[in-house]
């Protein structure tokens, strides 16, 4: 769990989809709280369904990272993933189906080896 908020090392594709799928739903289960609440003026409702928010993409964010350092890329691409949708939708896809590195490489050892799932 501590490895979920650390943005350092590689995933491999079955874990990062996983993560997307869970962490993807609660962004729109999220934002279908925020406006419900904004119309009802529920604002405590909304207040804490905007940190439940921040936090999902904050945790989308840190995996997307991870699967670049697995492609063999720097944590700047994750950077486009903050464009609104259907762009950060479709990187977030490319990111599911392109295929990490075999080798070592610069951000640790293959995760096919080492993952439990």
């Amino acid at each position: 769990m501590n490895s979920l908020f650390k943005p350092e090392g590689r995933i491999t594709r079955r874990k990062y989809l996983v993560m997307f799928i869970i962490f993807y739903f609660i962004n729109i289960l999220c934002l279908l709280m925020l406006w419900d609440s904004f119309q009802t003026e529920s604002w405590m409702v909304f207040y804490g369904a905007g940190i439940v928010l921040i936090s999902s993409i904050s945790v989308l964010i840190i995996q997307a990272i991870k699967r670049l350092h697995d492609i063999g890329l720097d944590w700047k691409y994750a950077l486009y993933l903050l464009i609104p949708p259907p762009i950060n939708f479709i990187g977030f896809i490319w990111l599911a189906a392109k295929q990490g590195e075999n080798a070592i490489n610069k951000y640790g050892p293959n995760p096919r080896k080492t993952d439990l799932i």
